[in-house]
């Protein structure tokens, strides 16, 4: 059975297992997987691996928020706040110079004034990709050396997968498809209620995608639809008719050679699929706030 690890305000909680959580009192802002081990960001400025004897400390951001973490061809690689890439190393964090230099990144912005953040990292055999909010998708096909745009910047995408050459983007306009790397894009809307997509993830052959009313939520939904194309139902079996904030960007994980997938809540309930979404089943409740949900093997 896969494991399904929460980062909440308070600590990390592995669902299932009664005893308490770890990092308990500190936010486990960000998660990732180096299968078997487990990278993790705490209070938004710590780095920390968990191996064979325990958590350790690999690095400390200076003055920086670190939103996402990922094992990745470049290194492992944190995104930040500003929309910084850094790269744990032995001997600490990184920053990942090439990536400062990506063409367009003058134009890069947030809605409300502020500015942008490096929010999602994800990988497939062609390519890294580093999603902006709001600065489109960023790859390197050289293992960091250089970095060019993909995506339209405004297309303003929430969270990018990528797999067997197909990347995906959960944007403010549908859910974004592109079949070359990232060179085209075309979105996939029919069978959502609403077209702002937050989170994505891919599932066996079917790809999950959460959509709402808008940036604040409302009439918030999951739904799944085929990886191959077509349009998405809506995933009702085992969930309530709709949740009233966002099922966030890092909140929605699965394991993509599987069918089990799992999501977090904005009052702390965390729901589980091993059918690739066509059922759920709430596997924990009462939960501190969530930040962050990780399916691992």
């Amino acid at each position: 059975m896969a494991q399904i690890l929460v980062g909440t305000i308070d600590g990390l909680h592995r669902v299932g297992i009664e005893s308490g959580p770890e990092h308990g009192s500190r936010e486990v802002t960000a998660l990732g997987a180096e299968y078997p081990s487990v990278w993790a960001i705490l209070d938004g400025s710590e780095i920390w691996r968990a191996g064979d004897e325990g958590w350790a400390l690999r690095g400390t951001l200076e003055g920086l928020h670190g939103n996402c973490i990922a094992d990745t061809r470049a290194g492992y690689l944190v995104g930040t706040s500003e929309a910084h890439l850094f790269r744990a190393t032995d001997s600490g964090l990184e920053r990942v110079e090439a990536f400062e230099g990506t063409a367009g990144r003058d134009g890069w912005y947030t809605p409300w004034g502020g500015p942008p953040d490096s929010r999602s990292i994800t990988e497939d055999a062609a390519a890294v990709y580093v999603n902006v909010h709001v600065g489109g998708i960023v790859r390197t096909r050289d293992e960091g050396a250089t970095w060019e745009p993909t995506i339209d910047i405004d297309a303003d995408v929430h969270k990018v997968w990528s797999r067997d050459g197909r990347v995906y983007a959960a944007c403010a306009r549908g859910l974004a498809v592109s079949d070359d790397d990232g060179d085209t894009w075309a979105y996939r809307t029919d069978g959502l209620h609403a077209h702002y997509c937050r989170a994505v993830a891919l599932s066996g052959d079917t790809v999950l995608v959460s959509a709402s009313a808008g940036p604040r939520g409302g009439r918030s939904a999951v739904y799944r639809g085929a990886r191959d194309g077509g349009g998405f139902e809506r995933s009702t079996v085992g969930l309530p008719d709709w949740f009233d904030a966002n099922v966030d960007s890092s909140w929605l994980d699965a394991v993509p050679n599987e069918g089990v997938a799992a999501f977090g809540t904005g009052d702390g309930r965390v729901f589980v699929s091993t059918d690739e979404g066509r059922t759920w089943a709430e596997a924990a409740s009462g939960l501190p706030a969530i930040r962050c949900v990780l399916v691992m093997p």
